[in-house]
């Protein structure tokens, strides 16, 4: 069975920092491309940063310059710095990945279970 588990979420006022982790665990092999989605209440969930195998990085234009997203490939975990928080940033924070379990000819994706994010004015 493989897992997602984000952490890191929180109250914070405009203008703080949060990091988010998410960290997989299972019978996993590899994980090829990871990401973090964002929803908010009344609105679609959105790609907010993402990851493939080899470290290359793509941000929503909304977060550019204030996300960082990041992997731990050793410790099966993604990350994502969040600077310069804005009101708008509040959301549920999902984190995604594109993994092969061991002993599997394929990968699959997996989802947390999300973290709550409130960006206080």
């Amino acid at each position: 069975q493989v897992q997602l588990v984000e952490s890191g979420g929180g109250l914070v006022q405009a203008g703080g920092s949060l990091r988010l982790s998410c960290a997989a665990s299972g019978s996993i092999f590899s994980i090829n491309a990871a990401g973090w989605y964002r929803q908010a209440p009344g609105k679609q969930r959105e790609l907010v940063a993402s990851i493939t195998s080899g470290g290359s990085t793509n941000y929503a234009d909304s977060v550019k310059g204030r996300f960082t997203i990041s992997r731990d490939n050793a410790k099966n975990t993604v990350y994502l710095q969040m600077n310069s928080l804005k009101p708008e940033d509040t959301a549920v924070y999902y984190c995604n990945a594109n993994l092969r379990r061991l002993f599997s000819d394929y990968a699959s994706n997996y989802w947390g279970q999300g973290t709550q994010v409130t960006v206080s004015s």
